[in-house]
């Protein structure tokens, strides 16, 4: 089992920058493929990226692609999301999740463990 924390949101003009960070609890964090999505007011959760346990392989989603990017650190239990060019839609709660398996899935119902999430605000 793993818990999750996520830090670094915050209120940021359109054009600049926030990284995020997730912080995980427990000595199997390297076995968890770990994503990031986010949610909306009123929308369904989104997939916006997602890192193997290596760290080898990363996916993202087609709105965020070429502007986020996603990194982990398995001897400190981090999973961070650099986000650039941020654009007012980016507005949502962002969550990590973990899944204890091998294959990267992008669908909210394959991560077992979830953050309680940080907002991220973006200004025009």
């Amino acid at each position: 089992q793993v818990q999750l924390v996520e830090s670094g949101g915050g209120l940021v003009q359109a054009g600049g920058s926030l990284r995020l960070s997730c912080a995980a609890s427990g000595r199997t964090f390297s076995s968890y493929v770990m994503g990031w999505f986010r949610q909306a007011p009123g929308k369904e959760r989104e997939f916006v990226g997602a890192i193997s346990r290596s760290g080898g392989s990363t996916y993202y989603g087609d709105s965020v692609k070429g502007r986020f990017t996603i990194s982990r650190d398995n001897a400190k239990n981090m999973v961070y999301l650099q986000m650039n060019s941020l654009k007012p839609e980016d507005t949502a709660v962002y969550y990590c999740a973990g899944d204890p398996g091998v294959v990267v899935f992008t669908t909210p119902a394959r991560y077992d463990y979830w953050g309680q999430g940080t907002q991220v605000t973006v200004s025009s």
